[in-house]
């Protein structure tokens, strides 16, 4: 009996636990709906701090909790986009005397560096000062830096300026001695992300494209710190060839950088600009909490037009979708809000996204189809619009890429993973007993069918046919143009636009500008899509009660070799015919 109560008492126990940490949670959420954030205050006489650590996306993205609607983000304004527009307004306001870039490391790819960079320049035209000092700058982030009035340098720092390379991984002995073999159906010769999986080097095909994506996106960086730096891009070629600049005397010979110092020299010179006393701290504010302030001040609501910018932003997938994965769910609706909305007038569409499932493109496709014969749709690139990014943005009535946007990989593949001789080797053995010839399909414990393989070859050839014919109506090419500088081939926004492509190599201000005139409008606001809807279960991961399995596996095992692991998981995780870019090109 006593043994039967301690049971019952443990139970009782665990469900009085599970309900007060439910009503807790509802509680904790409750008071934070209820909050209003505290008003940012500028004071005269500031400098904008631009820490780009929390800035990682264009959009913030804004989330909906069904039933719950205590759980509902409020707007969010640390996108990318968010900085842009409180640097532009930081040019008027009277309390803003300058930016200070500060030890800055960022995440943002470098398109999205190519449209802060713009906005700095176009900042400095106000006659307000840049100033930028780190102690190692990395190559990308140098790139941003770059456009400062004054770049400092700590007197034991590193500047690096080296050039671009990419490197793969094939995984094709490593199949071999697990027994784990990736099945691959594929079209395009260039359609280098299952290449891993089918040899141990890369092709030359592969070789030809990556070379001159690298060199074309290389070309870009350097004619922009060129013009800034009044160096002359042979020089800084040869700076890199050299490595010139690795060190501060060395960067500062060459130009690169104005003064070899440290910190306190660099604060210290701000106050001479704020012409302020040398004991005295200067004003500051972060650039997150300025574009707070300015998104709720200085946003005009006596427009009645709009135009809708539509934030398509990570790997293409199925189901809702969130800030990073773009998800029929957020896409569909958000087209279709912005498609019956009578005040929207155009609508804009901001993609980044190196592509993914085949299926969910075509049905984004199939919704700016619909869409376009009721309002026009612009483009906006970011770092990517590849393959399946490159696939709902083929049909807009215009395409703006950033010069050093990543774009094209016209291509599809399919993947499946086969365990038949790593089944052997434990000792697995299976047997399938079915009514008709093709009634179990694809098995991974035995060898693919031939038979099977022709049929998801033919569905592959299926849905390269329709990528190809959806580029070839929506860029007016004929069919056998696209498929020339098709096959899976990466370009970048500037050869893209040579190739008919894109139409217009420009940011998301001349995307906006091209909406405005299609739509035929001169005074409007713009409104930001999507928000996604979310249930219990998300607001669970959001709590990190379901987000710890990935740090501990990245802990144990290093986080090079997660890496690894993520994209072994990647791709066996793939479901469907997959149009996806090969690899993400980082520059650091």
């Amino acid at each position: 009996m006593r043994f039967l109560g301690n049971v019952l008492a443990t139970i009782v126990g665990l469900f009085i636990f599970c309900m007060i940490f439910f009503f807790g949670i509802i509680l904790i959420g409750a008071i934070a709906g209820s909050g209003d954030s505290e008003t940012v205050t500028v004071n005269s006489n500031s400098v904008i701090e631009l820490d780009l650590s929390k800035v990682n996306y264009d959009y913030a993205g804004k989330t909906n909790f069904e039933d719950m609607p205590f759980f509902n983000d409020k707007d969010q304004h640390d996108g990318l986009f968010d900085v842009i527009n409180a640097i532009e307004y930081a040019k008027s306001d009277s309390d803003i005397k300058g930016i200070s870039i500060l030890n800055n490391f960022s995440n943002l790819g470098i398109a999205q560096t190519k449209a802060l960079r713009d906005a700095l320049e176009d900042f400095k035209k106000s006659g307000k000062f840049i100033y930028s000092y780190a102690d190692v700058y990395s190559q990308k982030d140098y790139y941003l830096n770059s456009i400062a009035n004054t770049i400092y340098l700590n007197p034991i720092g590193e500047l690096e300026f080296k050039g671009l390379s990419a490197e793969l991984m094939f995984f094709k002995d490593l199949q071999e001695k697990s027994g784990v073999k990736m099945e691959v159906i594929r079209h395009g010769k260039y359609k280098s992300a299952v290449e891993p999986f089918l040899e141990n080097k890369m092709s030359d095909a592969n070789r030809e494209q990556t070379t001159q994506l690298l060199t074309s996106v290389w070309n870009s960086i350097i004619t922009d710190v060129a013009s800034s730096r009044k160096v002359s891009v042979e020089r800084l070629n040869q700076v890199a060839d050299g490595l010139l600049a690795r060190t501060p005397e060395m960067a500062k010979s060459e130009k690169l950088i104005d003064k070899i110092a440290y910190e306190d020299v660099y604060h210290d010179d701000i106050r001479k600009a704020l012409k302020i006393d040398k004991s005295d701290d200067y004003e500051s504010v972060s650039i997150v909490d300025y574009a707070e302030k300015v998104a709720s001040t200085s946003k005009d609501y006596s427009a009645k037009d709009k135009i809708a910018i539509i934030y398509a932003q990570g790997e293409i997938g199925s189901g809702e979708g969130d800030v990073n994965v773009i998800g029929e769910g957020a896409m569909r609706r958000s087209l279709q809000e912005a498609r019956n909305d009578k005040n929207v007038k155009s609508i804009v569409l901001r993609i980044d996204s190196p592509g993914g499932s085949a299926l969910t493109s075509e049905l984004i496709w199939r919704e700016i189809e619909l869409t376009k014969k009721v309002k026009p749709v612009v483009v906006s690139m970011g770092n990517y619009a590849a393959s399946g990014g490159y696939y709902i943005a083929c049909n807009a009535n215009k395409i703006f890429a950033e010069a050093n946007t990543i774009t094209g990989s016209i291509g599809v593949f399919g993947i499946l993973p086969n365990f038949t001789v790593a089944a052997e080797r434990i000792g697995l053995d299976v047997e399938q007993v079915r009514t008709n010839k093709n009634a179990s399909g694809y098995s991974p414990f035995l060898p693919l069918d031939e038979n099977y393989r022709a049929f998801a070859q033919e569905g592959v050839e299926h849905i390269y046919s329709t990528f190809v014919k959806r580029v070839s109506a929506g860029r007016k090419l004929t069919f056998e143009q696209v498929d020339a500088i098709g096959q899976g081939r990466v370009w970048s926004g500037r050869d893209a636009l040579k190739i008919g492509l894109v139409d217009k190599i420009g940011g998301m201000d001349e995307a906006i500008k091209e909406a405005a005139k299609l739509g035929k409008v001169t005074k409007y606001r713009t409104q930001n899509y999507p928000e996604f809807e979310k249930n219990f279960d998300d607001i669970l991961a959001n709590f990190g009660l379901s987000q710890t399995r990935q740090a501990i596996i990245k802990e144990e095992i290093g986080e090079q070799n997660y890496k690894v692991l993520q994209q072994i998981k990647q791709m066996t995780n793939q479901k469907g015919v997959q149009a996806r870019m090969a690899y993400e090109l980082k520059i650091n």
